[in-house]
């Protein structure tokens, strides 16, 4: 979220020099910086006990690529929570581990994305309206299936490293 007006007391706000953060929104009346604020998602891999990693496709996001399960963090939710649940609800599989990868600054869209590894059980994958299609793919593979250098792609190298590691 951009801000052009101070949320507190409405006045437009104007760019001032605050130390090494140099140029921020500031509010005259208020006395006081306004930083802009990414949305926070999660983005996930699930991924099987046989090293498979469920991918999908959304129309919306890639008609050529496939994606991670991926979503908003509701208010009163953790990201764990928002993490097993947005897996739960696009591929219809239950969490049964989750490990948090890192975080992914997604700019285009003015994101904050924090990636986890779950863990999950195979089964038929039961996919939202939201989700156009879902396979299983080997892990090896998986990363090749999405748009090179994207979020999912890192996303899916550092989780293939951290199980290496483990």
């Amino acid at each position: 979220m951009r801000f052009t007006y101070c949320p507190h007391c409405g006045k437009k706000l104007v760019k001032k020099e605050i130390g090494d953060e140099g140029l921020v929104p500031w509010c005259e009346g208020c006395r006081m910086p306004l930083f802009d604020i990414p949305d926070t998602c999660v983005i996930v891999l699930a991924v099987n006990e046989y090293g498979e990693a469920a991918l999908l496709r959304q129309g919306y996001v890639s008609k050529d690529s496939y994606v991670c399960v991926a979503g908003h963090i509701k208010l009163g939710e953790t990201a764990e929570k928002s993490a097993a649940r947005e897996v739960e609800e696009e591929i219809g599989l239950p969490v049964e581990h989750i490990v948090y990868i890192g975080s992914y600054a997604y700019e285009k869209r003015e994101l904050l994305m924090l990636g986890y590894l779950a863990r999950v059980k195979k089964a038929a994958l039961r996919l939202s309206g939201e989700v156009d299609r879902a396979e299983w793919f080997p892990l090896s593979e998986a990363a090749s299936k999405t748009r090179r250098g994207s979020i999912a792609m890192q996303l899916i190298e550092d989780c293939a490293a951290y199980l290496q590691a483990d």
